[in-house]
């Protein structure tokens, strides 16, 4: 082969690169956005979570659809490593908003549970110092004094009470099951992401097979050097 054409060659080859890397370049997109302000309404929670679970839909599709565009790069894992980290930056903002509002939701209940027991307990407490205003009533014949009524408030404490151990004790015998399915959903991602490893490792080993073949063809159509 000339030094002329060995010259084209490693300038088309150059140019080829240097499209490449400016395609995917070109197809970086915006970082996603940072977490919404904080929650401030239980309606507002529950919209919250409504969009997370239809954002998070969105973000799967468009994982796929990058992943499928991959395949067809000659950069293929560059492209995927980018479309895993964009979709784990997304699902990021997405966790955010969610343990946001679901904390609100937590607080709320745990407020509006104290005030309803506060108030129980301010009703009790009017309606014994009333009871004790009145004129006391005619004399009766002496009889066992009735056990002292107890305070509402106490029975709500002691039920929810039981309820947080049943809760915890659920949660506890439910924690060995939600192991097991995150770790057998990581397995599974992490056979996924080795085939399709395999995948582009075997298309980036043909496409430069091919391309060596080209060049070897275009070194042997080269005319003979003159003697």
């Amino acid at each position: 082969m000339t030094n002329k054409a060995q010259s084209m060659l490693r300038s088309a080859a150059a140019t080829l690169v240097l499209a490449l890397l400016a395609a995917c370049a070109s197809e970086r997109q915006a970082p996603p956005p940072a977490p919404s302000s904080p929650t401030t309404s239980v309606a507002q929670a529950d919209e919250r979570l409504a969009a997370v679970a239809a954002e998070r839909t969105a973000i799967a599709a468009n994982y796929a659809a990058r992943e499928a565009v991959c395949y067809d790069k000659f950069f293929v894992n560059n492209c995927l490593d980018e479309a895993k980290e964009r979709r784990r930056s997304a699902e990021a903002v997405q966790r955010a908003i969610e343990i946001d509002a679901e904390h609100f939701k937590r607080k709320f209940k745990v407020e509006q549970r104290d005030r309803q027991m506060a108030e129980a307990e301010a009703r009790y407490r009017e309606e014994e110092a009333r009871a004790a205003t009145q004129p006391p009533a005619a004399p009766k014949v002496p009889t066992a004094a009735p056990p002292p009524r107890p305070s509402p408030v106490a029975g709500r404490m002691a039920r929810h009470d039981q309820k947080a151990q049943e809760d915890a004790a659920k949660e506890a015998a439910d924690a060995p099951k939600r192991a097991a399915n995150a770790a057998a959903y990581e397995e599974r991602r992490r056979k996924s992401e080795e085939r399709q490893r395999l995948v582009a490792q075997r298309k980036a080993e043909r496409e430069a097979k091919r391309v060596k073949a080209e060049q070897e063809k275009a070194a042997g159509q080269q005319p003979a050097p003159a003697q």
